[in-house]
């Protein structure tokens, strides 16, 4: 079983920055991917960015100038580093795993191909 604890969230005016991070308890078999998802009330969960085992790195289009994700591998943590930010990145932020595959280009921003699941952190961006 896999464990996603996230860190990081808070609040920041708009046109600041925030990294979150995720401590990813272990990780198994020779394909995973991790992702970064967020959810405001009402809403279905959005999928932000995702990193895989081969190093590929994938960010929604929408906010790629803005967001970078990185994974350390020697400390087993996934940050997503979020410059610039605006009231509308307002959201509680979440980390996911998935393990035997990889995140895919077109597969990575769907939750449902993801089996593990952290308990998200609250980011709060004010005008």
């Amino acid at each position: 079983h896999v464990h996603l604890v996230e860190t990081g969230g808070g609040s920041v005016q708009a046109g600041g920055s925030l990294r979150v991070s995720c401590l990813v308890s272990e990780l198994f078999g020779n394909r995973w991917c991790l992702g970064w998802f967020r959810q405001v009330p009402g809403k279905k969960r959005e999928g932000v960015a995702a990193f895989d085992t081969w190093d590929d790195a994938y960010v929604t289009d929408a906010l790629e100038d803005r967001f970078t994700i990185s994974y350390d591998k020697s400390k087993n943590t996934l940050h997503l580093q979020m410059n610039n930010l605006k009231p509308e990145d307002t959201a509680v932020y979440f980390c996911a795993a998935k393990v035997d595959a990889v995140c895919g280009r077109m597969d990575f921003v769907i939750a449902d191909r993801y089996h593990y699941w952290g308990q998200g952190t609250q980011v709060t961006v004010s005008p």
